[in-house]
């Protein structure tokens, strides 16, 4: 016996119920379209946020990293002062020839402040980082720097220039190192507290600024080897014009 199965007349094509289901899957395709859209586009700006946010984090802690390593050779270069100062003590026949050596031991801030003006100016770049501690640490890493260049590095050159220790032995002896050996010890070791702190709180490894370093090395390599070139080009168009004219002069031209 044949059953002929038929499709109930609410669902045949063109009926109500058809076109209701029809509607509805329409309104459902166009809901999850639009929700890839727009997650996708959440995503992908999630993405680019925590990218330049890295960027930014970075950028920062390896100007610390500079700035740390700069400060820690100005340190060093204050303590061998102590020593010559021991050693002409230990034998003042020797004066003439050490305090040349001291002569050369005059203390220089060697870093920049551009990203300090980037990061501390730009409310967006610390908005993109968007972590409070993060960035109140990294200001007082920056003020920690800026009373070293001027309590210590400053200070110390001015007073060098003013009172010219190495005139005499005693001057070289009554010259007071041992109280900027306390200061820079003091605010270095404060500037290296903050550094761990930041590198731990955004989870930034050795490796990781080793790495920025190298390439940073290597941007600044390609740029002198640019600046080079176009140099190049400028002398000889120069002398080619020198050139021209050194010709000119030989001809009589109206």
């Amino acid at each position: 016996m044949n059953i002929k199965l038929h499709t109930p007349k609410s669902l045949k094509a063109g009926s109500g119920m058809s076109s209701m289901k029809q509607f509805l899957l329409s309104i459902l395709a166009t809901s999850v379209s639009i929700a890839l859209t727009f997650g996708t586009a959440a995503i992908i700006d999630h993405h680019a946020k925590q990218k330049s946010k890295r960027e930014i984090v970075m950028m920062v802690m390896y100007d610390m990293y500079t700035s740390l390593n700069s400060i820690e050779k100005a340190d060093s270069m204050i303590r061998q002062s102590i020593d010559v100062q021991r050693q002409i003590a230990e034998d003042t026949t020797q004066f003439n020839k050490l305090r040349f050596e001291m002569a050369s031991i005059l203390l220089r801030d060697g870093y920049t402040e551009t990203t300090e003006r980037i990061f501390s100016s730009n409310i967006e770049t610390i908005n993109t980082v968007g972590n409070v501690l993060f960035t109140e640490n990294v200001a007082k890493f920056y003020q920690s720097r800026q009373m070293y260049k001027t309590e210590v590095c400053d200070s110390l050159y001015n007073e060098v220039n003013r009172d010219k220790p190495l005139t005499t032995v005693k001057d070289a002896l009554d010259f007071q190192y041992f109280f900027y050996a306390l200061m820079s010890n003091d605010i270095l070791k404060d500037m290296r507290h903050l550094f761990a702190l930041c590198k731990q709180m955004m989870e930034v490894t050795d490796e990781e600024i080793d790495a920025y370093r190298k390439e940073r090395e290597q941007m600044e390599k390609d740029m002198a080897d640019d600046k080079g070139v176009r140099d190049s080009v400028y002398n000889e168009t120069i002398q080619q014009q020198k050139n021209i004219n050194e010709l000119k002069s030989k001809l009589k031209l109206e």
